[in-house]
């Protein structure tokens, strides 16, 4: 069972179009990408709603840098990073570009919903947006 984790916490996923590989038609509403695609040669049709990228190991940063560009090629629909994402990345997935994070029951069980919520306030602390002036300083 998959666990989908957003900014007010855990939430089942509502997801129903299914995914499309890689090399998807320009039907494809939902596409699966691994973390070893090129964010460049993804076909961005008007049809694609989600983009879900898979994080196979918490130390594979890659997700974060494909979203991030995904994101500045124009891509506006839901952007799900899948897989070993830990609570205390959380806020750089938010940073990079993703909606929400997928997990699975285990990973839920051993970081609850607490310790993501705790991180749902990602852009209070963004620390390069406060030295571009663009966040608020936290009150101390």
């Amino acid at each position: 069972m998959s666990i989908i984790v957003t900014d007010t916490g855990f939430s089942p996923d509502d997801w129903t179009s299914g995914y499309c590989s890689c090399g998807a038609a320009n039907d494809c509403v939902g596409l699966d990408l691994p973390s070893d695609t090129d964010p460049e040669q993804v076909q961005l049709s008007p049809a694609l709603r989600m983009i879900r990228v898979d994080f196979p190991s918490s130390a594979d940063g890659r997700g974060f840098s494909i979203a991030r560009v995904l994101r500045q090629r124009g891509f506006t629909g839901r952007l799900r990073a899948k897989g070993h994402v830990l609570s205390d990345q959380y806020a750089m997935a938010r940073r990079s570009g993703f909606d929400e994070v997928e997990i699975d029951a285990a990973l839920a069980e051993r970081q609850p919903e607490e310790q993501w919520l705790f991180r749902a306030d990602w852009q209070a602390h963004d620390y390069q947006n406060r030295l571009r002036g663009r966040a608020p300083v936290p009150a101390i």
